[in-house]
C-alpha cells in the first residue's frame, strides 16, 4: 500500500475507534458541561439549528462546553452522567420522541444532585404527556404572540437573582411572548423573575384567536426557577425563539446565568 494511502487508512481507523468509544461517566474537568436537546415533535421553529450554534459559541466564549444533540441515545446514563445541564432548545412534545427508560434516566439524573434543566422558548409546548417535566416546569402551553415589542418587569423578590441582576424595574424588549396554560406565581419551590405586561402589546396572535388562545391577564410570568425537594434545578425563559431577541446584550446575559445558576455554579471554569 503506498505511503499516503497507509497513513490516510491509519488516519481514518484512529477516528472511526475513537468515535466508537464509549463515553465516560467521570468529567476529565471540571468545566461546566451543557447537552443541548433540540429534537420535535410538534412545531419546529426555523431558527433551532442557529439557536444551536449561538449555545455553542455562548459556551466557548464563557469557558464552558456545549454538546448538541437530537438523538435519545445521548440520554442514556453512561452518557448523560458527564453533563451539568440539560439545555432543552425549542424541543417539544417529547414523549413522542425520548423512550420511557431514555426519560428515567433524565429524571434520575436530575436527581442526583448538582444537575439542571434549563428551557427556552418552546420548552414548555405539549410536554403534558411527560409528568416529570410538567412538573418541573409548573405549566404548558396554550398560544402565543408576534414578535412584539412589550414592557418586562422585573419580580421584586428576584432582584438578586444572577440572571436579572442589574435590570431596571421595568425595560421594553422585542420578543415573542408564549401563554401558558396557567401562571407558576406562588407554587412551592418556584420564583418568578420576569413578566410580561400584556397591556403593551396583543398577546394572542391571529393564527390561536380561532383555536383556544388565551392570554395571561396581569399574572403573565416570562422567566423562572424551581428548585424542588428532589433534588435539581430548573430555570425557564420564554426568550429564544429566534436570535433577533437572544443576541440582545440583557437576554444573552439572561440565558448565560441561567445556564450558570441551573449548574449551580456562581462562575464557569
Amino acid at each position: 500500500m503506498p505511503l499516503r494511502a497507509l497513513l490516510l487508512f491509519t488516519a481514518l481507523t484512529t477516528l472511526l475507534r475513537a468515535h466508537d468509544t464509549p463515553a465516560s461517566t467521570t468529567p476529565t474537568t471540571d468545566r461546566l458541561k451543557v447537552l443541548v436537546f433540540s429534537a420535535t415533535a410538534y412545531y419546529r421553529h426555523p431558527d433551532i439549528p442557529a439557536i444551536n450554534r449561538w449555545l455553542v459559541l455562548l459556551g466557548h466564549e464563557n469557558g464552558f462546553d456545549v454538546d448538541i444533540t437530537e438523538s435519545p441515545k445521548d440520554l442514556v446514563p453512561q452518557v448523560i452522567a458527564k453533563y451539568d445541564v440539560l439545555l432543552l432548545n425549542n424541543a417539544n412534545e417529547l414523549d413522542k420522541i425520548i423512550p420511557e427508560p431514555q426519560r428515567q434516566s433524565v429524571e434520575a439524573w436530575f436527581a442526583s444532585g448538582k444537575k439542571g434543566v434549563v428551557g427556552i422558548h418552546a420548552a414548555l409546548v405539549h410536554q403534558t404527556a411527560w409528568p416529570w417535566l410538567t412538573q418541573l416546569a409548573g405549566c404548558d402551553f396554550n398560544s402565543d404572540s408576534d414578535f412584539s415589542k412589550a414592557k418586562v418587569t422585573v419580580d421584586p423578590a428576584a432582584n438578586d437573582h444572577p440572571a436579572v441582576k442589574g435590570q431596571p424595574a421595568e425595560f421594553f424588549i422585542e420578543a415573542d411572548w408564549t401563554n401558558h396554560d396557567h401562571s407558576v406565581t406562588g407554587l412551592p419551590g418556584f420564583q418568578v423573575l420576569l413578566r410580561v405586561d400584556e397591556s403593551t402589546y396583543t398577546p394572542v396572535r391571529d393564527y390561536f384567536k380561532t383555536r383556544g388562545g388565551k392570554p395571561m391577564g396581569t399574572d403573565h410570568p416570562i422567566a423562572w426557577t424551581h428548585t424542588p425537594a428532589s433534588g435539581g434545578r430548573f430555570f425557564y425563559t420564554e426568550f429564544g425563539h429566534d436570535l433577533r431577541s437572544l443576541s440582545t446584550p440583557f437576554v444573552r446575559h439572561h440565558i448565560l446565568e441561567g445556564i450558570r445558576w441551573a449548574a449551580a455554579k456562581k462562575t464557569a471554569k
